[in-house]
């Protein structure tokens, strides 16, 4: 898992060179000033020799000017090479979601996906900077100021160093303690926000119903528990921040206690004191480094374990070797004995054996309960789910054999729950066609019968639709999505219940804009209401993942099977 974490910095040699050189220099340089102390005050200035002063003092001037210049680097550029780090990784996991199939997502909350392109990705990020410069920093300063210790007087390097085990263990104990209370604290800083979305949100059934005490009882419940969090973080942190303030008073009383015994015993001199005491200034923040990287590395590799774990995954649907692009020339569409499962569903069989012919060109309906698999078919058709026997093709080639792109691009889907980007009109009409022309996306809106009220808009094409497109009503949205199929321009359509929640009028609206889409494409249209596919060429019934009828409107109705049952029922 490290080898795979340090690989990432090979696409930034210069840059963590760069970084961990000024590092060095800055902790190397740290050790000197001390040391030019001590001669002053053991030398130069018991003789006299003033100008010599003067030359180290300017020499000290220099060091901190040059350790300055060595910060700023470390500090920018070091911060520089975590983020470039991140961002590789970010984008490398985004693209690798872009590839893995519906069932990946079926199976995994989004919030946990967001959760590792942010949160995880931040982590890693701090890791990549602070870590090795940390550890550098602290190993080179730690050990080259004992260094410089043990050579003016091992007795009291001796004596000063007994607090610096106690410190560290200390620190690296309760430090995780602090970090296990913030990891608490957010935790329930996301409860509070989920109740508090779920409250804003839902504000029209919260008043309708008069259940506002219901919902201040229950944000009030996760507030105490973030109130209580946060008191076990704060004790914890009094506990951690007061004995290492103790600690770091104890190792200058030891260097002091030590340094006045063996001064009164002739062991060492006074002039080893101040500067042992300058050399302790210098050792303490190092302290504070380790103590902050070990919790850090392991946060941040349990991170770089939860990127590779997606990163490793592989897609359950690729291109097969030797796939060709799939050309559709009259789009016939055919199954022959598929079936197929949900991993989820633990084996239930959904599509059982099914088979069925579309000729190209025309318009098939799908019709059914609830839960027979009519969805399920059409995710089968642009292959975003493997089928487990059987085959199915498209003008007589296997879409197993096709390139999934190719695949994608020859179907447009019109589905009952819309999803519209947070951007503008423009944007979202642009996702069918990438370099659609204004006249272009004016002419799709007429078709769609949406050209008026975009019109009408102060902004026009440039309006923002808001989150989900939540400043449209459904029927909008649905006619938008309709004029982004009319500017993707597909040889085959794909019409999922999109009219099965709205009002007459929209529904209208909607299904003569499809009419103009379905004009010489093969469609296929899935409806709860049976009176909006009585004019299919054919229709067929679906019952637990088999075709149970098939026909015309006029032709099952005077067969007075399940679909009589089903039209009667519904219609």
């Amino acid at each position: 898992m490290l080898r795979r974490f340090c690989s990432y910095y090979r696409y930034y040699k210069g840059l963590f060179a760069l970084d961990m050189a000024a590092a060095l220099i800055s902790s190397l340089l740290s050790l000197l000033s001390p040391a030019i102390v001590r001669h002053i005050l053991s030398s130069s200035l018991p003789e006299r020799l003033f100008v010599e002063i003067v030359w180290f003092l300017v020499a000290i001037i220099v060091i901190y000017l040059i350790q300055a210049g060595a910060t700023y680097i470390r500090i920018r550029w070091g911060h520089y090479l975590g983020v470039w780090m991140e961002n590789r990784m970010r984008s490398e996991l985004f693209s690798h979601l872009q590839c893995l199939s519906f069932s990946y997502f079926d199976k995994n909350k989004t919030g946990a996906i967001m959760s590792r392109i942010t949160n995880d990705l931040f982590n890693i990020a701090e890791v990549a900077h602070h870590c090795p410069e940390d550890f550098l920093i602290s190993i080179a300063t730690i050990t080259g100021a004992y260094a410089f210790m043990f050579t003016f007087s091992w007795p009291l390097a001796l004596v000063s160093i007994i607090p610096l085990p106690i410190m560290l263990v200390y620190g690296i104990v309760f430090n995780h303690r602090l970090k296990e209370r913030n990891r608490a604290i957010r935790r329930t800083i996301a409860e509070v926000n989920v109740e508090a979305e779920n409250s804003i949100q839902g504000i029209r059934e919260v008043k309708s119903y008069s259940r506002e005490k219901m919902q201040e009882s229950r944000f009030e419940e996760t507030n105490k528990r973030l109130k209580t969090s946060r008191e076990k973080m704060y004790k914890t942190m009094a506990q951690y921040q007061t004995g290492i303030s103790f600690m770091r008073d104890f190792y200058y009383f030891m260097t002091i206690a030590g340094g006045i015994i063996l001064i009164a015993f002739g062991f060492t001199e006074i002039y080893d004191l101040v500067t042992f005491l300058l050399y302790v200034s210098v050792v303490l923040p190092p302290i504070d480094r380790l103590i902050n990287f070990t919790e850090q590395f392991t946060q941040g590799m349990a991170s770089f374990e939860r990127f590779t774990e997606i990163m490793d995954i592989q897609p359950e649907i690729e291109d097969k070797e030797g796939a060709i692009p799939l050309v559709v020339k009259e789009g016939t569409i055919d199954f022959s004995d598929v079936s197929f499962s949900y991993e989820s569903d633990e084996g239930q069989i959904i599509i059982d054996h099914l088979s069925l012919h579309i000729p190209g060109g025309s318009k098939a309906a799908l019709v059914g309960e609830s839960g027979a698999g009519k969805s399920t078919i059409v995710s089968l058709l642009g292959r975003f789910y493997e089928r487990e026997s059987g085959s199915i093709t498209i003008d007589g080639v296997d879409i197993d054999s096709v390139m999934q792109k190719s695949l994608h691009e020859a179907i447009g889907f019109v589905q009952q729950n819309v999803f519209l980007f947070d951007a503008t009109i423009r944007e979202n009409l642009r996702y069918g066609k990438t370099d659609a022309s204004d006249e272009e996306m004016w002419e799709a809106l007429r078709n769609a019968n949406l050209a008026d009220f975009v019109a009408s808009l102060p902004d026009g094409l440039d309006t923002e639709v808001g989150e989900r497109g939540t400043r449209l009503s459904g029927g909008q949205k649905q006619r938008l999505s309709i004029a982004r199929i009319f500017l993707k321009n597909p040889k085959i359509l794909i019409f999922d219940e999109a009219t099965s929640s709205l009002d007459t009028e929209s529904e209208k609206l909607i299904q003569d804009a499809f009419d103009k889409l379905a004009k010489g494409r093969t469609s296929i249209v899935i409806a709860h209401r049976l009176s909006t596919v009585k004019d299919s060429d054919i229709i067929f019934v679906i019952d637990k993942g088999k075709v149970k009828e098939k026909g015309t409107h006029q032709e099952l109705l005077d067969k007075q099977g399940l679909y009589y049952r089903l039209y009667s029922l519904k219609d």
